[in-house]
């Protein structure tokens, strides 16, 4: 696969939990920046990340970890989603690590919100990777569905996350290992219940059906980004997204997928 649009599945390997199960829920997230980052760190090449989950001490011990990375920089902690949207908004970061179940709004409508309701400049959409203790179907569904770049485990190694986060940032899209083969179980679900017999395409957002039928027309990453007027990482994201969503491996399925599902017309 190409690495314009690869989608990773990560080290197989599990990992015990990390975090603690009795933490107590946030009150009032709290609006950081780590004193860890590195003063070193280019500013043209720091990855700037907003964490959402409503356990205090995992914000704190993933704001930690990521602190002691010279291309990282927490500048913000959420404890629902609709305080992440507002850190969003606040400090347009490059990434939110999302957790799914938090009080009021989860983390699924959030990233809904972040990622499809935001159209007026398609640049600056903030990529989501979830992280989650929870594996089930609706959780994944839903999160793949809402648009997330990602979907990770939180029993996963530490240096697991931190490749995670510079991969979906640089575009790409992130599979926990763990749940990779409910990813495919759920996409022969899908195609299995869909009674014209055509593979089904209700999982892509309207901007990614924009990009797939310019993709279809053979469409290099340089030419859909100066058709579209878009930055080539942005496309390369639209593509690792919808790589992710419909199992296909590279681009030649997607554009095959988009003739058989009829979206394109030979």
């Amino acid at each position: 696969m190409s690495s314009n649009m690869s989608m990773s599945t990560g080290g197989a390997e599990a990992r015990p939990p990390t975090t603690s199960a009795g933490a107590t829920p946030a009150t009032t997230p709290a609006d950081t920046t780590p004193a860890t980052t590195s003063a070193d760190a280019n500013p043209s090449t720091v990855i700037r990340v907003v964490i959402a989950d409503d356990q205090p001490m995992v914000r704190q011990g993933i704001a930690m970890l990521l602190g002691a990375e010279a291309d990282m920089e927490v500048v913000g902690e959420a404890g629902d989603g609709a305080e992440a949207i507002r850190m969003v908004d606040r400090h347009r970061p490059d990434l939110v690590l999302m957790d799914v179940r938090m009080p009021g709004m989860d983390g699924i409508e959030a990233t809904r919100r972040l990622i499809q309701e935001r159209t007026d400049d398609p640049d600056q959409i903030t990529k989501v990777l979830v992280l989650t203790t929870f594996d089930e179907d609706a959780a994944l569904y839903g999160t793949l569905r809402a648009g997330a770049s990602g979907y990770m485990l939180k029993h996963a190694a530490p240096t697991e996350l931190i490749d995670a986060i510079r991969r979906v940032a640089g575009g790409d899209a992130w599979i926990d290992p763990v749940v990779a083969p409910k990813v495919l179980d759920t996409l022969r679900e899908m195609a299995s219940a869909n009674p014209e017999g055509r593979p089904s395409l209700d999982m892509l957002t309207p901007r990614e059906l924009d990009v797939l039928s310019e993709l279809s027309d053979g469409a290099t990453n340089s030419q859909l980004s100066k058709r579209m007027v878009l930055s080539e990482a942005t496309v390369k994201t639209h593509i690792s997204r919808m790589l992710m969503k419909t199992g296909c491996h590279d681009r030649a399925q997607l554009v095959a997928l988009a003739y058989r599902s009829g979206h394109v017309q030979p």
